[in-house]
């Protein structure tokens, strides 16, 4: 906590020392103790070190004790000071202070940094909805400049140690630029979150009129007696897409279709056809490869096996099979065996699959007419 002149902060008393320091100045009424900020909060039992140079002088405005040792108190800081000497810790920590007045000048520095300070104080108020409206009037009502600085940084959540380097500033000009450009980033920041909430509201926006559009849609289907039965396939189809690991390209489609489904009534002919559509398309193994064994010895050898004779058919899947070997990436053309019903095409195919490791796959294109159908 960094106690600033001119604001009333409440804090809770409850270590040992802090008590005795509280019922000492109750008891002979000295109504001004010190508020000096620690390096580090962990520290129970602080000392000289452990301590900043540069605190506020603090007015007890009011003591409420809480329970059994425990009190709190609400302060008002008074005026900066600074350390000069600890003189004991005990039974609480004193020492000797000097005041820390400001270094003020009047120019027109001052002037544009205190109305840029105000301006940006006001943009932040209107963005924070736990800042009561008033605080923008009531930041028009002061005019020293050291005033202000104090009153603005004391209300901005930020950093203890950034605080401490404006309580430390005793020059006024140098105050006024540190605040300026603290509050213009905690601007941008809340500018940030602004906007990512706003867009988090939309997208949720969009998701819950979906939502409830989409349990309209099942009322008037009840009314009608419509029975809504698509919604496991759809929930299926879903779970489908998402584990065949499509190319992009395909699952845009996949999903398309998935979304032209969503619409359909069960009972049409359209819904069977799209349903066998991404059946197939989600049956068709998209993730699933085999590692190529391009040896032609073994190529050649388990083709002499499988077929005699056919010496051309033999050499050219050979030749096919060396140039893929030596060039892999490339997209080369797919080999074609076009012949009457018996003579050994798909042997052949079975013999390429088993020589190069691949796993034989017969897809029937029987009845189709359009080579379009097959691209």
């Amino acid at each position: 906590m960094v106690l600033f002149p001119g604001s009333i902060y409440p804090i809770d008393v409850g270590r040992p020392r802090s008590v005795k320091l509280i019922e000492d100045a109750i008891a002979n009424e000295r109504p001004i103790i010190g508020i000096v900020t620690q390096r580090d909060a962990r520290t129970e039992e602080p000392s000289e070190d452990d301590l900043y140079e540069i605190g506020c002088a603090a007015r007890i405005l009011k003591v409420i004790k809480l329970a059994k040792d425990n009190y709190s108190v609400i302060l008002q800081g008074v005026m900066r000071i600074k350390l000069d000497e600890l003189v004991t810790d005990d039974p609480f920590l004193q020492a000797k202070v000097s005041e820390l007045p400001d270094l003020a000048l009047s120019d027109a520095e001052t002037e544009a940094l205190v109305l840029n300070i105000k301006e940006t104080a006001k943009r932040l108020i209107a963005l924070v909805p736990e800042l009561p409206r008033e605080a923008a009037a009531l930041l028009d009502s002061v005019t020293d400049p050291g005033q202000v600085a104090d009153i603005v940084i004391s209300n901005l959540d930020i950093e203890t140690h950034e605080k401490q380097d404006v309580l430390e500033a005793h020059n006024v000009r140098d105050r006024l630029r540190l605040v300026l450009t603290l509050l213009t980033r905690q601007l941008e920041i809340l500018k940030v979150r602004e906007r990512i909430n706003s867009q988090v509201q939309e997208e949720m926006g969009h998701s819950q009129r979906e939502y409830v559009l989409r349990q309209q849609l099942k009322a008037i289907k009840g009314e009608l007696g419509e029975i809504d039965d698509d919604g496991g396939d759809v929930e299926e189809f879903q779970r489908r897409i998402a584990e065949a690991k499509m190319p992009e390209e395909v699952e845009k489609v996949a999903r398309k279709q998935l979304d032209r489904l969503k619409s359909m009534q069960p009972s049409s002919a359209e819904y069977t056809v799209t349903r066998t559509y991404l059946e197939w398309l989600t049956d068709l193994p998209w993730s699933i490869s085999t590692e190529d064994q391009l040896d032609i010895r073994t190529v050649r050898d388990i083709l002499n096996e499988d077929h005699y004779d056919l010496e051309k058919v033999k050499k050219r899947i050979l030749e096919f099979m060396a140039v893929l070997k030596l060039n892999a990436s490339k997209k080369g053309p797919i080999l074609c065996f076009l012949g009457p019903p018996g003579v050994g095409k798909t042997s052949l195919g079975k013999s390429i699959a088993r020589a190069t490791g691949r796993e034989f796959v017969r897809q029937s294109l029987g009845g189709v007419r359009d080579e379009a159908e097959i691209r």
